[in-house]
């Protein structure tokens, strides 16, 4: 079995697949809004001098999530 990490967890240039997304349902429901839905790349770009927020590549567009925002959603880290 492949095992998920939280995507917090990631440092820049690495990639992961989303296997699962977690939190309230408004925060899900803003996730699926961002287009955080399982099954798709995200790519983390860089962290913030202060390590928060964090640049994160997906679906063609640059995103922003703060690390407890973005530990509510589990990776599989691509090789």
């Amino acid at each position: 079995m492949i095992e998920s990490i939280q995507l917090h967890l990631l440092r820049p240039g690495q990639r992961g697949t989303i296997s699962k997304v977690n939190g309230t349902s408004a925060l899900r429901r803003r996730f699926v809004e961002m287009g955080i839905v399982k099954g798709e790349t995200i790519l983390i770009e860089r962290d913030a001098p202060l390590g928060d927020p964090v640049a994160y590549f997906i679906k063609g567009y640059h995103l922003a999530l703060r690390r407890e925002e973005a530990a509510q959603i589990e990776v599989v880290l691509q090789a």
